[in-house]
C-alpha cells in the first residue's frame, strides 16, 4: 500500500514523496535498512540495536510480533520519485496495548466508553523492548528535519484513511518528538532509571563518588548475592551458545509466567539475534555447581547497554540486583560505555546508581474532543512527571557536593 505526501526539500522546490507501506522488514533490504540513523554501526548516530533489521525482522521471523500476537506491520518507508528510500519508521497495526511500557488502557476504557473503538491503533515502537532509541530514521544525504516531519505527516494520513482512533510513537528521542508535535501529536512523558558511567575505571572508582552509608551497603549486598558459591559468566559473540540460550530461556519462561501469564518472545527470536548479532548481545549468566540457575540478556549499541530480560530457577537474596544491575554497570565501565539502561519503572534502581531520566512519547488523536481530554491530562501529567524527577534526583546515593 502506498501513500502520497508531498515534502519540502529545500526554500524554492517541492518534491513529490511517497511513503510505502511495508507488512514485514524484510520486505526491506538489509543493506538499504542499514543506511538509516541508528540502525548499524559507524552511522552519524549512535548504533541502536533495537531498530536493527537484524533485531526487528527476528520479532517478526519468529512470530513473535507478527499480526497472530496484535503486531501487524505497517513499516512507513519514504521513498523520493525514482524510488529511492529516503527515511523510516517501524511501525504496527495494535489489536491491544501489551508489551509497549506507555500505558493507554485508561485512555482506550474512555474512549470505548464514550462509543468509540479504540482496537486496533497505530503504534511506533520496538515491540516489548522500553529503550529510548530513534523511531523516524533517516537515510545519509537527507535533509533529516524535512524526512521526519514527511513520516509524522505520513503517519497521521494513514490514521485517518484506517479510520483509526489514534497512533502512537514511544521511546523515542527528542529530534523525533519536535517532528511529531510540530506535526500534531501530543507529548507524553515518563520516568526510566539510568545509570551513566562519567569515565570509571572501576566499579570500585565509581563506589568512591557514593556516601559512606550507600557505598557500604552495595558492597555487601554484592558480597550477599554471590554466596552459596555462585559464579558469574559474560557471554558474548561465539560464547553465546545453543545450550547457553536454552538455559537463559527456561529462565525467562519461568519468571515471564510468573510476571504477565505468558512470555512475550520465544525461543526462536532468541537463536536468529543470536545468529545474527552475537557481538551486540550480552548474557549474564550465574553458575552454582556447575549449572546455571539465573540470567539476563543485554543488548550491546554504540555507546550504551541495554539491559532486557531476567529470570531465574533458584532463588538467591540479591541475586536479581547483581546479575541485571550490577553486572551491567561492571560491563559498561570495562567496555567504555556511556549509559546502561535497564528497562522501565524501578525506584530501587537509585540507590545502585541508577538516577532518574525523562522518556518521551507522542500520540495523534484524530477525535478533536478525545484529543482536548487527552491534551489536559497531559499537561497535568508532564508537570507531575517532572516534579516527580527533582524529588527523586536528590534522593541518589552519590555523595553531596559542598
Amino acid at each position: 500500500m502506498t501513500t502520497g505526501i508531498a515534502a519540502s526539500s529545500s526554500a524554492r522546490a517541492e518534491t513529490r514523496l511517497l511513503v510505502r507501506v511495508h507488512e514485514r522488514v524484510a520486505d526491506v533490504p538489509a543493506d538499504v535498512w542499514a543506511g538509516f540513523s541508528g540502525a548499524a554501526r559507524g552511522g552519524s548516530t549512535p548504533y541502536n540495536p533495537f531498530v536493527s533489521h537484524a533485531f526487528l525482522s527476528a520479532l517478526e521471523e519468529s512470530g513473535s510480533a507478527v499480526a497472530g500476537t496484535g503486531w501487524h506491520g505497517k513499516h512507513l518507508v519514504l521513498e523520493d520519485a525514482q524510488g529511492k528510500a529516503l527515511a523510516a519508521m517501524p511501525a504496527f497495526l495494535k489489536s491491544h496495548s501489551q508489551g509497549e511500557y506507555v500505558f493507554d488502557h485508561g485512555w482506550a476504557d474512555a474512549f470505548e466508553r464514550a462509543g468509540g473503538r479504540y482496537y486496533p491503533k497505530l503504534q511506533s515502537s520496538v515491540p516489548f523492548t522500553p529503550a529510548t532509541g530513534p523511531r523516524l530514521l533517516v537515510g545519509p544525504d537527507v535533509d533529516a528535519a524535512a524526512a521526519r516531519r514527511a513520516l509524522a505527516r505520513a503517519m497521521a494520513q494513514l490514521t485517518e484513511r484506517l479510520g483509526l482512533s489514534s497512533a502512537h510513537v514511544t521511546f523515542a528521542r527528542q529530534a523525533d518528538i519536535d517532528a511529531l508535535v510540530e506535526t500534531g501529536f501530543l507529548h507524553r512523558t515518563d520516568q526510566q532509571f539510568h545509570f551513566r558511567n562519567q569515565g570509571y575505571s572501576s566499579y570500585g572508582a565509581f563506589l568512591e563518588t557514593l556516601s559512606s552509608r550507600k557505598r557500604k551497603n552495595l558492597k555487601k549486598e554484592r558480597a550477599t548475592a554471590l554466596e552459596n558459591g555462585i559464579e558469574i559468566d559474560w557471554l558474548t559473540g561465539s560464547d553465546i551458545t545453543e545450550a547457553a540460550l536454552d538455559a537463559f530461556f527456561a529462565f525467562y519462561v519461568d519468571t515471564g509466567s510468573r510476571k504477565w501469564g505468558r512470555p512475550y518472545l520465544n525461543r526462536t527470536f532468541f537463536s536468529l539475534v543470536a545468529e545474527r548479532m552475537a557481538q551486540d548481545i550480552l548474557l549474564v549468566m550465574a553458575r552454582r555447581n556447575g549449572r546455571y540457575i539465573a540470567g539476563a540478556i543485554n543488548f550491546i549499541g554504540e555507546d550504551t547497554i541495554f539491559g532486557r530480560h531476567w529470570g531465574c530457577i533458584e532463588h538467591h537474596r540479591f541475586l536479581h540486583f547483581e546479575v541485571c544491575y550490577h553486572q551491567a554497570i561492571d560491563f559498561a565501565i570495562d567496555r567504555g560505555l556511556e549509559v546502561v539502561e535497564a528497562g522501565a519503572q524501578g525506584e530501587h534502581k537509585i540507590a545502585r546508581g541508577y538516577m532518574p531520566v525523562t522518556t518521551h512519547s507522542a500520540h495523534y488523536l484524530p477525535h478533536e474532543g478525545f484529543r482536548d481530554a487527552v491534551a489536559d491530562y497531559l499537561r497535568h501529567e508532564r508537570a507531575d512527571v517532572a516534579r516527580f524527577g527533582e524529588i527523586l534526583s536528590g534522593a541518589g546515593p552519590f555523595k553531596k557536593s559542598g
